[in-house]
This record gives C-alpha cells, sequence and structure tokens, in this order.
C-alpha cells in the first residue's frame, strides 16, 4: 500500500498546538507502520460524496482525515472534529479527466456563493474575463469540471476568490490568462494520477518513518522544492555560453538554480559542480534545501559543493598564495584620508573609501590610463583630468601601503586566483550555478568567467530589483555575455498577491542592466490570495511602538507563531526602536546578526540587510522615517546631486527585499514626516 501526505494535511497540521501536533505525528506513523492496527479507530465520513474519507481518533477532540483504497492510504487533513468532518464534507479525491493529475477538488453545491468586495465598483465587477475561452481549453488549464460555470462569470474583483477553491495549476493559468498572458496548457498524462507533474506539487510518497518525519517537522513549504513544469525547461536546457534566470521576490530563482546544479552534476558522473551565493547565510540555506532536494540520492553531494563565494575562494587561496591577511575599512579609510591630505588634496572620506572600492580596487586598476579611461558606472561625479591624476597618486601609494602591511582586499585575492587559472589547463568545477547573482562583484564576476566560462558553465538566478550591496557594471565587459539567453520568472509562490501588488510599486516596471538585459517586472501573478497590507503613520514613536505591539499579538491571536514572525528596521540605529515594541507585547525575540541563525520559538528582529533570503508568514516593517529610509547618513556623503538616484534606488530595493519576505501579512509604519517611499506603498493600501 502506497502511503502519502498532501500539502493541506502538513497545512493544517502547523495550525495546531505543539502538544496537539505530537499526538498527529504519532498517530501519523501509526498509520504508516500498520494501518491495519486494532488500536486505530476509523469512521467513515458520512455525509462526504467521496466515500473514501475516513476520519481517525487522535485523541477526544482531534481527528485526522485519510483518504483510504485498497492500494493506498493518503493523509489529507487534521483538526478539531467538527472542522475536520466539515473539511471531509466538502471535498473530494478526483482524476481530472483531461489532464490526468490527481486533484483533491472542493464540491461546488458546498462551497458559500464568492462574494464580490462591497467597495468596488459595479461596472468593473461585471466585466467577465473568460468568455472567449472554451470549456476545452479551460479543462486543458486544469479546471475541474464542477468550477466551469464560476471560472466562467470571474471578474477581475472575483476571480481571486475564486482560485483559493482551483486546484495550482488551474489558478495560475487563469491568473496568467487575466495578466494578458498565454498559460502553458497542462501536460496529459497517462496512468498513475499521482506521478502527474501538478499532482507531485500537492501529493507525495513518504518510503518510511524517517522521510515521514521529516516531512512532518518542516513546513510544506519550506519542505517541497519541486519544480514547477514551467521552469523545468530553464533547467534542463543547454546554452551555449552563460544563462541567466531573473524574476521579482517569491518567483522561485532558487529553487531553479538548485535544480540546475542538481541536473548539471547528474548527466555526468565525472562533473563537478559548485552552488554558491554571495554570503555564508545564504550559502547556509542554499545547502538544507539542497538536502531536501537530494535526499534519495544523497552520493550526489559528493561532487556539488554548496559554499558562499568567498569562502571556497579563500579555502582555495591559502595553498597557492598563503592565508589572506584581508585589511579592515578602517585601515583604508585612515590612510586613504591620511595621505591624500599629505598630498594637500580636500576629498572627504567617504568619497576616497567608495573611489578606491567601486573603481580602484574593484577592476584592479594597474596602471595609470586604466584609470583615466575606466567606465566610471555607477560613479556619477565628474572628476577632471588633474583630480585623477592626483587620486591616482593616492591610490598608488596606499597599494605600496598595504604591500608594506602584508595586507590584501578581497578583489586582490579574485585577481591573483584568476590569473592563476588562467595559465592552467584545468579548473576546480565543470559548471557552477549563483544564486542572489545581482550583487556579485566585479572581481568576483571575472573570476567565475575564467574558471567557468564554457558551454553550461556559468548559470546565474537573481533579481536586480534586489540589487542592495553592489554598484551595477557590466557582466560582458569582464567576460560573462547572457544576452539572449537571459529568461524571466512571472509566478510567485512564496508572497500573496496583494503583497505582491504592492511591494511592486516601490520599482520600475521594467529594469535594465547595464548590458541592456531587460528584467520585465509587469504580468508576475501570485498564486495564493491574502489580505491587503497595512501602511500606517504616527505622531510620535510611542504611538507606533504601542501600534506594533498591538499588530503582534493580533497575528499570535490568529495561530501565527512567533518564530514565523519578522520584525525588520533600515540600520542597527533602529533596533532599539523595535526591541521595545516587541517587548511591550510580552513575545520573545532573538536579534539576528551575520551569522542569521533563526531562532525556532522566537521572533526575529534584524535590519533589512539582514532580511535577505529570509521568509515570514509575517512581517513587521517598521520605523520607515524621512531621515531613516533613504538613509540621510548615504545622502549627507553624496559629493554630486548625480549621486543621489544610485541611493535613492538601492534604498527602494532594499525596502522592497524587507516587504517581500512576508507570506501572508505585512504591517508597515513610520513617524512623520515618514519616508517618501510609503507614499508609493499607499497607492494599493486598503
Amino acid at each position: 500500500m502506497e502511503f502519502r501526505i498532501a500539502d493541506t494535511f502538513t497545512g493544517s497540521l502547523a495550525r495546531l498546538t505543539s502538544e496537539e501536533q505530537k499526538a498527529v505525528k504519532t498517530t501519523a506513523f501509526d498509520l504508516q507502520m500498520n494501518p491495519s492496527a486494532t488500536g486505530l479507530q476509523f469512521h467513515r465520513i458520512e455525509k462526504s460524496k467521496d466515500k473514501h474519507f475516513w476520519s481517525v481518533r487522535v485523541n477526544a477532540d482531534i481527528r485526522l482525515i485519510i483518504h483510504k483504497t485498497n492500494s493506498s492510504l493518503l493523509l489529507c487533513y487534521t483538526d478539531h472534529h467538527d472542522k475536520a468532518y466539515a473539511w471531509a464534507e466538502r471535498r473530494k479525491l478526483e482524476t481530472h479527466p483531461r489532464t490526468g493529475a490527481a486533484q483533491l477538488v472542493e464540491i461546488r453545491e458546498r462551497v458559500e456563493e464568492i462574494v464580490v468586495p462591497k467597495y468596488v465598483e459595479v461596472s468593473v465587477a461585471a466585466k467577465k474575463l473568460f468568455t472567449k475561452i472554451s470549456d476545452d481549453e479551460l479543462l486543458g488549464f486544469g479546471v475541474p469540471i464542477d468550477w466551469l460555470s464560476d471560472v466562467r462569470h470571474a471578474t477581475e474583483t472575483s476571480l481571486l476568490e475564486l482560485t483559493e477553491y482551483l486546484p495550482f495549476e488551474a489558478a495560475e493559468a487563469l491568473l496568467e490568462l487575466a495578466t494578458g498572458n498565454t498559460p502553458k496548457v497542462a501536460p496529459v498524462v497517462a496512468g498513475n494520477p499521482f506521478a502527474h507533474p501538478d499532482a507531485l506539487r500537492r501529493f507525495r510518497v513518504m518510503q518510511d518513518v524517517e522521510e515521514l518525519s521529516k516531512a512532518l517537522d518542516y513546513p510544506w513549504e519550506k519542505w517541497m522544492v519541486f519544480l514547477h513544469p514551467a521552469q523545468r525547461q530553464w533547467v534542463e536546457r543547454d546554452y551555449s555560453g552563460s544563462a541567466r534566470v531573473s524574476g521579482s521576490a517569491g518567483t522561485g530563482k532558487t529553487v531553479v538554480a538548485l535544480h540546475r546544479a542538481v541536473y548539471l552534476v547528474k548527466q555526468n558522473m565525472d562533473t563537478r559542480v559548485l552552488l554558491t551565493t554571495f554570503s555564508k547565510p545564504l550559502a547556509s540555506a542554499l545547502f538544507d534545501k539542497l538536502r531536501l532536494l537530494i535526499r534519495s540520492e544523497p552520493i550526489l553531494a559528493e561532487r556539488l559543493e554548496v559554499q558562499a563565494l568567498n569562502i571556497w575562494a579563500e579555502r582555495f587561496y591559502a595553498p597557492k598564495f598563503g592565508k589572506p591577511n584581508f585589511v579592515t575599512d578602517t585601515w583604508l579609510v585612515a590612510h586613504l584620508f591620511d595621505t591624500a591630505q599629505a598630498e594637500g588634496l580636500k576629498f572627504s572620506k567617504h568619497f576616497l573609501m567608495s573611489e578606491w572600492s567601486e573603481i580602484m580596487d574593484a577592476w584592479q586598476l594597474q596602471t595609470w590610463e586604466e584609470y583615466r579611461d575606466v567606465k566610471r558606472l555607477g560613479r556619477k561625479t565628474r572628476l577632471s583630468e588633474i583630480q585623477r591624476t592626483s587620486l591616482w597618486a593616492v591610490f598608488i601609494s596606499v597599494k605600496q601601503q598595504l604591500k608594506e602591511a602584508n595586507l590584501i582586499t578581497a578583489a586582490q585575492m579574485y585577481s591573483r586566483l584568476t590569473e592563476h587559472f588562467k595559465s592552467i589547463d584545468h579548473a576546480p568545477f565543470d559548471h557552477i550555478v549563483i544564486d542572489e547573482a545581482q550583487d556579485i562583484t566585479v572581481s568576483q564576476m571575472r573570476f567565475l568567467a575564467v574558471i567557468a566560462g564554457k558551454t553550461n558553465g556559468l548559470f546565474f538566478a537573481g533579481d536586480l530589483g534586489q540589487r542592495i550591496f553592489q554598484t551595477p557594471f557590466s557582466w560582458k565587459t569582464v567576460g560573462v555575455d547572457i544576452r539572449g539567453r537571459s529568461r524571466t520568472l512571472f509566478v510567485n509562490y512564496r508572497t500573496s498577491h496583494q503583497i505582491r501588488m504592492q511591494a511592486d510599486q516601490l520599482l520600475e516596471p521594467q529594469i535594465a542592466d547595464v548590458d541592456g538585459n531587460i528584467e520585465e517586472r509587469t504580468g508576475t501573478i501570485s498564486v495564493f490570495n491574502g489580505t491587503a497590507p497595512h501602511i500606517a503613520t504616527f505622531t510620535s514613536m510611542l504611538l507606533e511602538q504601542q501600534a506594533v505591539c498591538k499588530c503582534l499579538q493580533e497575528f499570535i491571536a490568529k495561530g501565527i507563531k512567533p518564530h514565523e514572525i519578522g520584525v525588520f528596521v533600515r540600520s542597527n540605529l533602529e533596533l532599539p526602536r523595535a526591541k521595545t515594541a516587541i517587548q511591550q507585547a510580552a513575545l520573545p525575540f532573538k536579534i539576528l546578526d551575520d551569522s542569521l541563525e533563526l531562532a525556532t520559538e522566537e521572533i526575529s528582529l534584524c535590519t533589512m540587510h539582514h532580511a535577505k533570503g529570509l521568509e515570514f508568514k509575517a512581517v513587521i516593517v517598521m520605523a520607515c522615517d524621512d531621515e531613516i529610509i533613504p538613509s540621510q547618513e548615504r545622502i549627507a556623503n553624496v559629493t554630486d546631486t548625480a549621486d543621489l538616484e544610485e541611493i535613492h534606488n538601492t534604498e527602494r530595493h532594499l525596502l522592497y527585499v524587507a516587504c517581500t519576505r512576508a507570506r501572508d501579512k505585512l504591517f508597515v509604519s513610520g513617524v512623520e514626516p515618514v519616508s517618501e517611499f510609503l507614499a508609493d506603498l499607499r497607492m494599493r493600501s486598503s
């Protein structure tokens, strides 16, 4: 007998208390070990139209809903007695007549009429979206037969409510149609309905107790790394050169990167693959997801390394050149400024450091001519040739001081490694897959181009709208050309429609990189509905803290656990402000540092920069005041008004990153006068 679990089961399990979850898990293990054991109490759900639905007693009040046949047992749902029975009475498990995929379908006549929100104008609500789509086409998208009529009457205002009752593949297709795109017809697979690609998104076969234990310990969205059929083509394609997938937050770029790495390592038993990103915490998160993906083939890990790029580079550098002794920013600022003053130059510390890090060191310029002629992308300040000559003298002097102190920059490390690999015939990896590629540095990109810049050598996943650490530069200039091999993902799996639509207001509908590759941000769809984000402004920090306290308490009252909540602020200076609000709510919390080790039972509190790569059911972004975001400190250090554009872009990206960490709930607040960015968020707020 095949033993399966459904995503609806793990979702319902997460809403129970910890003690209730323990009891349910025990019953689930008993069912897997021996479903005919005498101690298990089965009761048929008599009011259900699907006669294969049964209730299994967990304790006096909790029930486990299963779908049982002679050949299979499926864990479907768990809840308190009446709610569990009501869930089963409204559903049936069926094989879609067109696609052949197994679907848990809500029975139409048992669902209350979908109510059109009162605030919508009648003229807008009356516009039907799918009148020109035939029943045959709708069936091809995976729409259940019982719901064809409702789909035909769907309007712009009722569509999101309707999609909550439909299987994922049908909901995604309808949302794509509504946004002017052409969805792919669901594949037709004969035979086992649970083996269909769409069914694999919601049902999983459990081979043993260990696998079931892992499944029940992970929330479904973290445990499942299933690749959507529409994304598989980008994973399995042969590319004549470097390639990139992009997309807004939550569109599955990391999942594509993970599957690409696994796909490549499976193609040849001698292939070695590096899966990497720009930070150690993000690399650790990649490793956790990879373990889930290859849990049935752990031997693949022997040829698939997951490591932060800097960590790997340092490890490889040491035996070739000795352990790198990295210079600190404090040392550089002091020596740059002192040397400039000795030359009689009046440049600020901020300008000298940024000119060094973004131009001189980033591009590893070795001659005066290189510095004089370098394209100053991201550096809008205009310098005369006389000024550049003076600065060149400063930089040459500081380079000599670095050498004498036996210090090195990260860019110098990559430069030496790049030259080393140019001189040898073999590289440590055949393929490299890079996640969060928008924040890769110039020197890192040059290095990557040398060690894997061949057919299928480099595969990038990233979002220009989330670039918060690096200034833009031309990838093509350093040997990485993705033109014609760049694709954008448009289906958002992580963030509700309302949060995504509102956060998108912070960015332009199109974002282009320096080489002219365009990322389209319009046409993205979310696969689930939610509540509108709440944007609030206050006249004092005290009132804001009280509102945040109340918001946190409401989250907890609605069943959201502390570890499912993230609270973000712009910088370390605002952490005490947020800390006070959480303490007023009498809730446990943990301030995240560079390690980004999440708490198991506590709220996560951190800066917006540390929020990168994290996900929470509910997010609070507070202290969005006028002089906090965009950062007044960054603006004050601008030496040319043209540099303001880059600051505003990255500050917008930063707020976008913070807001899109939320799955279901988002609360954004500030004290008047508030950030100019909140005006954009309010454009779609309730």
